[in-house]
């Protein structure tokens, strides 16, 4: 099958969207299909061999944050000579109603057109402002595919139309296997040591580090061995500034780190925590942790629930409190057999978002939306678009 997918947002910056695209496109290459992806990117740009740059993004304020997108009359004729030459069987856009080329890509598009929703936007101001191109837009989406339940929420209740729920994937193969950090994770004896971790923008409250920092804060003087790795943006200063004097040498700060390097930091933990308060749709880094083979305390936020199974593949603990985080990182520090029992289970839940099997449910819409549209060829409403 010859598969066209357009990413929004640009290849320079990294992002969730981005390596979600990176990683559909290497799963469907790797099953056998031709794959080419369009995304906004520096001319000189490293990009991987299947990437196809639309040119330079521009950062443009959307939706209360900044996207880094292309959008355009010159941005239009890449996308429309890109999809006449790659006469693609079907053409994947994700995130339509980002004012990007995904929205060019849609417009420009003569066949199947399947498209990822991976947030739970239902307006922008951008969007309200143009309602008829949202409908053209819809109108001309094949099928559709919600990466969460809320997402998917979203469509049915405000854009018309249902969605096929399919997860972001995980490449377990990145991340099961590598090696640990240099002198990580140390030892783990009962009443004693023992690793935590947490990767994200410490900050942003609700990434809820200010609950790990006060569990960590309450238990580390009854556990002398404890020790606390943060990766993410952010300033050392500010981060060590958060702990006790007598503490601040053993948290420590990686800042942000590469891909590589986020599978070899996962790996040097003996328990990741998760104590985001609220706003989260899926949960990646949840996936990322089971497949490095790392024991996951996450906050009980129904997206995390979700992918932890329910709590059989990692301990849940009430939104917020910190004394109960307190509690659940001393028992699973203090036994092994329940941190082992627990990545056992989430070993199996890794394996069914592995990419190859992701993108094979991916597979099953376009064939869908290939049917669905027949080979019939869409009428072009907007004069120079086709």
């Amino acid at each position: 099958m010859r598969i066209g997918i357009v990413c929004p947002y640009s290849f320079d910056i990294p992002g969730g969207v981005q390596n979600h695209v990176m990683d559909l496109a290497e799963a469907l290459l790797g099953l056998g299909h031709e794959v080419s992806v369009l995304a906004p990117a520096d001319e000189d740009a490293a990009l991987p061999p299947y990437v196809v740059s639309a040119g330079r993004a521009v950062p443009l304020p959307y939706n209360g944050s900044v996207a880094r997108i292309a959008f355009g009359p010159v941005s239009t004729a890449r996308v429309r000579r890109w999809i006449n030459r790659g006469d693609f069987d079907v053409l994947h856009v994700h995130e339509p109603l980002t004012p990007s080329l995904s929205m060019l890509a849609v417009l420009c598009a003569r066949g199947p057109v399947v498209a990822t929703f991976h947030t739970a936007m239902t307006r922008s101001r951008v969007l309200s402002a143009a309602q008829g191109v949202l409908q053209i837009l819809l109108e001309r989406i094949t099928a559709r595919i919600a990466v969460s339940a809320l997402a998917r929420k979203v469509q049915v209740e405000h854009m018309d139309g249902g969605a096929v729920e399919i997860p972001n994937g995980v490449a377990v193969a990145k991340y099961a296997g590598v090696p640990p950090l240099p002198d990580w994770p140390g030892e783990c004896a009962p009443g004693r040591g023992g690793t935590l971790g947490f990767l994200g923008r410490f900050t942003e409250p609700r990434k809820g580090f200010p609950i790990l920092r006060d569990a960590f804060v309450a238990l580390a003087p009854h556990r002398p061995g404890l020790r606390l790795l943060v990766a993410g943006p952010g300033d050392a200063d500010e981060l060590y500034g958060r702990f006790p004097a007598d503490l601040r040498d053993r948290v420590t700060f990686l800042g942000l780190v590469s891909e590589a390097d986020k599978a070899r930091m996962l790996r040097s933990v003996h328990v990741y925590v998760a104590p985001n308060t609220g706003g989260e749709s899926f949960g990646m880094i949840l996936t990322e942790a089971l497949a490095a083979g790392t024991t996951v305390v996450a906050s009980d936020l129904d997206a995390f629930r979700r992918v932890l199974d329910g709590g059989r593949a990692g301990q849940l603990f009430p939104t917020g409190d910190a004394a109960a985080l307190g509690v659940a990182l001393t028992e699973l520090l203090d036994d092994d057999g329940r941190r082992a029992g627990l990545t056992g289970w989430g070993d199996q839940v890794a394996a069914s978002f592995d990419w190859p099997v992701v993108a094979r449910r991916v597979l099953e819409v376009y064939a869908a939306a290939i049917e669905a549209t027949d080979g019939r060829v869409m009428d072009q409403e907007w004069a120079g678009l086709g």
